[in-house]
């Protein structure tokens, strides 16, 4: 985990916070979090998957490190149970964590936004930086069948305690929002590797549902 935590010093850094024992230690909370028992999908790995798509596409942002710090804090408070005060809670949890570490208020305030945008992956027209994270949170939708099965499995895990008709009714629903968006993914680079796929796995992810 030593990489990660180099990655999250790096984007920290850049955003403007204060070098010291406190950054790194500020990585390893969130990692912690990341690895929380109950967290079947929304762990380490879904993390460094989003990393490494803001990193890959740096190039597509206009302030990637706050891409990166976004995408940092935009699950580390996440409890299946908790329903949409996820993202809020995690928005709260990323300006509370920066401006302690010293980054600008401004900053702050933007990778707040980033991570709410999370909720819901609607961005407005010309927000490159909120549409790079939304993209990188959502390219598990366009995995291989077989990966986007994975990543189906581990999401019911994470709800096991929701019964089987009420998480069919529930997932079906949330697939239905995301197959209504305009488009999944905003940036044409990756929308144009990406769109088809994702809509073929949600798709059949929704048949097998009903």
């Amino acid at each position: 985990m030593t990489e990660l935590i180099d990655r999250w010093v790096a984007a920290a850094l850049a955003a403007g916070a204060v070098d010291g024992p406190a950054l790194t230690a500020a990585g390893a909370d969130l990692l912690t979090r990341w690895r929380e028992p109950h967290r079947r999908y929304h762990t380490a790995h879904h993390l460094r998957a989003v990393l490494d798509v803001v990193d890959r596409h740096a190039d597509l942002a206009d302030r990637p490190e706050r891409v990166a710090l976004a995408a940092w804090t935009h699950d580390a408070v996440y409890d299946p149970r908790a329903a949409d005060a996820n993202e809020r809670a995690s928005a709260e949890l990323a300006g509370t964590l920066l401006t302690g570490l010293g980054v600008p208020a401004a900053t702050v305030a933007e990778v707040r936004r980033l991570v709410l945008l999370t909720a819901g992956h609607r961005t407005a027209p010309g927000d490159r930086d909120g549409a790079l994270l939304c993209d990188a949170d959502l390219a598990v939708l366009a995995t291989p069948p077989e990966v986007y099965d994975g990543y189906a499995t581990a999401i019911r895990a994470e709800y096991a305690h929701v019964p089987e008709a009420d998480f069919r009714t529930g997932r079906a629903r949330v697939l239905d929002g995301l197959l209504a968006l305009p488009a999944l993914f905003r940036l044409p680079p990756l929308a144009a590797r990406w769109e088809e796929p994702a809509r073929a796995n949600l798709r059949r992810e929704l048949s097998g549902l009903r």
